[in-house]
Parts: C-alpha cells; sequence; structure tokens
C-alpha cells in the first residue's frame, strides 16, 4: 500500500561527532553545537527545493534553560545570513531526558502529518561541559545558603528518585543480567564503532564541529580489564565505568516533509510508520523500551522479524540485555547498533535519540537498502518511561 501524501518522511539526517564531556567539544555551547547542524541537514536537500523551514524542535536535558531552539535557529542565522533559517523561523524545545531527541522528531512529525508543515527540522542536542550548576533557593527570609544539586528530580521522592546508574543496577539484579554479558557486550559496541570508523561509515552523517574528527569515546576494549573495573554505582553492583555509557556532548537533526514533497524532490527517505511513548516502574527505567516497542509493533502489525535495523540508545548495557532478553533477540543481534551504539559513541542525553534516527538514516538510506525496509529506534527515560519510532524505506 502507498503511503499518504501527508506521511511524514525524514529526508536529510547530521549529527556531531560525540565529545567526551570535559573534553573535544567542552568550550562549545548547546546552541553552538546544534546551530551548525541544522544548517548542515538544511544543505542536504536538493538545491531550489522551495521549501520554507516551518519550525524546529530541539531535545534538550541540562542547558541554560529559555527556547534553546530558537538559540540555535538563530545562531543558525548568523553563521549564513543567506540561507534558508531566517529571523521568521520559530523554535520549540523539549524536555523528555534521554528520549528528548526522538521525543522532537515524533512531535515535530505530528505537524508534518497534520498538514501545517511542509519542512521541519527536529532533533536534539546536549553540552553538560556548559551545563549551567542548580541550586535551590533559601526560604524566604531564611539566613540559609543556597543549596546545590546535581539534577532535576526524575520522581516524588516517594518513588526513591533513582540516579540511572543506580536503577541500572537494579534491572541488571531482576533480571538476572551478569556482569560477564554486560562487559561483552560493551566490548562488542567498541568493536564495531571501531569498525565502522575504520570503513567511514559515519563520515556522510557527521558535521565538524570544534576540533573533533572522530567519536571521541571508541576504543579497543580488553575484557580481562573491563572485569578488573570496580562497581561504579552501588556496593556489589554489576554496572561498571567500562559497561556504561559516559556523559558527553554532541548535537543530531534530521529534516521532515510530507511524502508528497518528498516525491517532488525525487529523494528517498525514512517515514514515520509510528510511535509510541510508554511508562513503565520510574525504579526500574531502563525497562521503557520494551513496553514502547512492544506497544508499536502491536499497534503497526510488525514483529522484530520485519526490522532491518535497530538502534536503542545504550545508555547501559543492563538495559540493552533486558531488552534483548524481552524481544526474544540474541546478545550478538546483527541488527542492533550495528555500528557501536552509545556505550562506544557518547551519551549526549538530549540528543541521543535523534542520534538513533540519524544511525538509521545511514544504514538504510544512504546504504542503499530497498524500498520497505524497516528500522527501530528506541530510547530509555529517566523517570520510567520508554520512547519508540518505526521508520520504513521509501524510494
Amino acid at each position: 500500500m502507498s503511503p499518504s501524501p501527508d506521511s511524514p518522511v525524514v529526508v536529510a539526517a547530521r549529527r556531531t561527532w560525540i565529545g567526551t564531556a570535559g573534553h573535544g567539544l567542552a568550550d562549545l555551547g548547546a546552541a553552538d553545537l546544534a546551530a551548525p547542524v541544522l544548517g548542515a541537514a538544511l544543505a542536504d536537500l536538493p538545491a531550489g527545493h522551495g521549501l520554507d523551514v516551518a519550525d524546529v524542535a530541539l531535545g534538550n536535558c541540562t542547558g541554560p534553560g529559555g527556547n534553546l531552539a530558537r538559540v540555535a535557529v538563530l545562531g543558525a542565522t548568523l553563521l549564513d545570513p543567506a540561507g534558508p533559517l531566517t529571523e521568521q523561523v520559530p523554535g520549540v524545545t523539549i524536555d523528555r531526558q534521554c528520549g528528548s531527541g526522538l521525543a522532537a522528531i515524533l512531535l515535530a512529525a505530528h505537524g508534518v502529518r497534520a498538514g501545517e508543515a511542509d519542512l521541519v527540522l527536529a532533533g536534539g542536542v546536549e553540552s553538560p561541559s556548559t551545563a549551567p550548576l542548580r541550586s535551590r533557593r533559601p526560604r524566604r527570609g531564611s539566613a540559609a545558603s543556597p543549596v546545590p544539586y546535581d539534577r532535576a528530580p526524575f520522581t516524588p521522592p516517594e518513588y526513591d528518585d533513582p540516579d540511572m546508574g543506580t536503577a541500572a543496577d537494579a534491572l541488571a539484579r531482576a533480571h538476572g543480567i551478569g556482569r560477564e554479558r554486560q562487559d561483552a557486550h560493551a566490548a562488542r559496541s567498541h568493536a564495531r564503532a571501531l569498525a565502522a570508523h575504520a570503513e567511514g561509515r559515519f563520515d556522510a552523517e557527521a558535521v565538524a564541529v570544534g576540533n573533533l574528527a572522530r567519536d571521541e569515546r571508541a576504543r579497543p576494549l580488553d575484557l580481562a580489564v573491563l572485569a578488573r573495573l570496580p562497581s561504579a554505582f552501588t556496593p556489589g553492583g554489576t554496572v561498571t565505568a567500562g559497561n556504561a555509557s559516559p556523559i558527553s556532548d554532541g548535537a543530531a537533526v534530521v529534516a521532515i516533509v510530507p511524502e508528497r514533497e518528498r516525491a517532488r524532490l525525487g529523494v528517498p527517505g525514512l517515514r514515520l510508520v509510528g510511535g509510541v511513548t510508554r511508562g513503565c516502574d520510574p525504579r526500574l527505567p531502563g525497562w521503557g523500551p520494551v513496553p514502547a516497542v512492544r506497544g508499536l509493533l502491536a499497534r503497526t502489525g510488525r514483529t522484530t522479524d520485519d526490522l532491518a535495523a535497530i538502534e536503542l540508545v545504550e545508555a547501559f548495557a543492563a538495559q540493552v540485555l533486558a531488552f534483548t532478553d524481552a524481544l526474544s533477540l540474541p546478545d550478538d543481534d546483527p541488527r542492533l547498533c550495528a555500528d557501536g551504539g552509545a556505550l562506544a559513541l557518547g551519551h549526549p542525553w538530549g540528543a541521543s535519540g535523534a542520534v538513533s534516527v540519524v544511525r538509521l538514516f545511514s544504514r538504510l538510506v544512504r546504504a542503499g537498502a530497498p524500498a520497505g525496509s524497516l528500522g527501530l529506534a528506541a530510547a530509555a527515560v529517566g523517570g520510567g518511561l520508554g520512547v519508540a519510532g518505526l521508520f520504513e524505506v521509501v524510494r
């Protein structure tokens, strides 16, 4: 069956190289990271496409506040005063924690499907290196000093508000996921990323910003060395610095148009088949992608056997393995993060879900997968959520 003329289709997808926080991209703020990626995604459209950008939606978790997407639009306008991004283009910033980038893409696609926009840019950005310090204001009249804190709460205190690392340890215990499997998955993710770098599979999607010429994190991992690393979050836990993703800086953006415009332009793309967001036990947020993906597959009448590519945000090896066990996928499924995931590339929280869609675009559209090939993107979210999107190649 032919897709509807109003079906939202990703026709361009770009990201920065991903830097480890405090290193290669440490001097660039979130808007500075996003602005050149917005321009690069637009530059990938055919010359003379004749489409005006209706809006820009960016996910972000820890930025300076305010409407970061609008700041990035204006930054892109300054970078290219004669370009398609002008002062008339608005922007909206979305916070769904680690699912923000994918959530921004799904929400922007709704506007395209509703006929309210013929071109939107959506994605995410994160710069923990430049994120502001947070503190709670003392009560009025109190002589106390402001109290600093690391992050906004994921839950009310009655749910214990676990950090994601602590929650990953709890998920591993609850589902019997041992240390050896987690370390093996981390080593496999890094090996896949190193192979992809060596073969240039990231080059077409990457936008050079700062001083980075590749993703900063990926490296050869020795299982014997991984086995000696101490628990990172809870005493006796199985999550370590080796099988957890690093805090990272980066941005990712996709361009979305309706199918009728994609056909007019004569370019291939990824049609959004459907998106689902589900809640789960907030004490085990890493479980979130499981109900989201199950619901998405049921709604669209597909199964995991139908998928050509899967991109799950690899925040922790434990949550990846809980996902593969729940969906009866092998640990080394070649469809899952085939070029490595966030464990190896880095995890810029608000951007990572959008990085997953960029990766699907490269793996399926740029690589020449046939029309009808399906790709799945999914992420777990602090507070107990899962976000998932199903995409189909159209040519």
